[in-house]
């Protein structure tokens, strides 16, 4: 094909230099201007068709875009391709407490087995239980796990809001409190329905700070309880749900997690300090992180400002573990105040935690990608501030700890 092509550029060629001869022919600047004209044009031809003719008999590496299957955000994984040290952290250097966890003492029995066999895997030494409830059921969480496992669960009370018309509604949670603590129990949990779902029988929303709960907070501190609180849910949950939202991808598979106002955000923090300000005799947790782990500026103002404020890691490591310089700062400046958590029980999962808080790599992956679709960075934390993360800042706090399980 290239041969033939090229006979016809050398055919063209020809026929305008026997134009030129023949009698009659134009002036000689006319005809050389056409011979130009044409000799250009027959080599952009001959080029065009010499393309195609280069490409017979090869294979189209790619195929058309219009060809390739859907893609989802949900089914987008690429696989990194970076090439750095690194390798996952499988067991805790140190026992640890694992402050934030919801389970039932009374499942299977070889359910339970199973989850104390991880637990030693992963050199989880005491878990609490948040999901004590209160009465009768708290009193069977802890003699169910006592007499199963003695030593390995302690157990949180919970609030039951459902008298919450009557006048004397915080006197009598607080002598529930009291029977719960004389039943075992050595803290409470309050849950995120506490200034989001709770209403009155005015169908008025029960604000954290409200009064009529003073004397819970205020029995807690009496009683030498922690009060380990979850208020409001991410700040992208409030925000518009486009592009632009962080936690899209979360949205879009969980949709009932979408908030709208009022309250707000904000609002919703403001009243979970405000009550911390207003019992400064009563420790608080506030759980992951008090939602502010984007913002650990934030967050260290505040631990500054209320000194009895503590915060959890539970369901969160993904925030300190894209930061790490801050981070690991963060952590050192504040470890008396961070407690070791995961909240949902999957032991897969928590050697993320292991890995972020012990090691030095970079660039590895966190294990739920609708909560943190980045990479994770190891904070490499001293051995005392992960003493102190891991045990000891929950052995001083909460009570009725086996001590003998942290030695060494």
């Amino acid at each position: 094909m290239m041969v033939r092509l090229v006979s016809r550029v050398s055919m063209a060629r020809i026929g305008v230099v026997d134009a030129a001869r023949r009698p009659g022919a134009e002036p000689a600047p006319a005809r050389g201007r056409r011979r130009r004209g044409v000799l250009l044009a027959a080599t952009i031809l001959a080029g065009l068709a010499i393309v195609p003719a280069a490409a017979e008999g090869q294979t189209r590496r790619n195929p058309p875009p219009d060809t390739l299957p859907d893609m989802t955000v949900e089914a987008y994984e690429p696989r990194s391709t970076l090439v750095v040290s690194g390798a996952e952290v499988p067991r805790a250097k140190y026992p640890f407490v694992d402050v934030h966890l919801h389970i039932d003492a009374t499942m299977d029995p070889a359910q339970l087995e199973r989850m104390v066999a991880d637990m030693d895997r992963l050199n989880l030494a005491v878990g609490v239980n948040l999901s004590g409830g209160t009465g009768d059921r708290l009193a069977s969480q802890v003699q169910a796990f006592e007499a199963s496992h003695p030593g390995r669960f302690v157990v949180f009370a919970n609030v039951d809001f459902s008298d919450i018309d009557n006048p004397e509604f915080g006197v009598l949670a607080a002598r529930r409190l009291e029977a719960d603590h004389a039943s075992g129990a050595v803290g409470l949990k309050i849950f995120k329905n506490l200034g989001m779902s709770v209403t009155d029988a005015a169908g008025e929303r029960v604000r954290v700070d409200d009064p009529r709960l003073d004397p819970i907070w205020a029995k807690a501190g009496e009683l030498g309880m922690p009060v380990l609180i979850h208020t409001a849910d991410p700040s992208e949950f409030w925000a518009p749900m486009d592009e632009q939202n962080e936690r899209w991808l979360e949205l879009k598979l969980r949709p009932g997690r979408k908030q709208e106002e009022p309250p707000t955000w904000e609002q919703l923090i403001a009243e979970q300090l405000q009550m911390f300000r207003n019992h400064p005799e009563t420790t608080f947790i506030a759980a992951h992180l008090a939602w502010m782990g984007n913002d650990l500026d934030r967050l260290g103002r505040t631990l500054d400002e209320i000194p009895n404020m503590n915060v959890g890691l539970g369901a969160v490591i993904y925030d300190p573990g894209r930061q790490p310089r801050t981070g690991r700062q963060f952590f050192i400046d504040y470890q008396d105040r961070i407690f070791m958590g995961k909240d949902s029980w999957a032991p897969d999962e928590y050697p993320t935690y292991f890995r972020v808080l012990e090691s030095d790599d970079e660039y590895f992956p966190y294990y739920r990608k609708y909560h943190a679709f980045w990479r994770m960075y190891g904070l490499d934390l001293p051995d005392e501030v992960l003493r102190k993360v891991y045990f000891e800042n929950a052995l001083r706090v909460i009570p009725g700890i086996d001590r003998s399980r942290f030695q060494g």
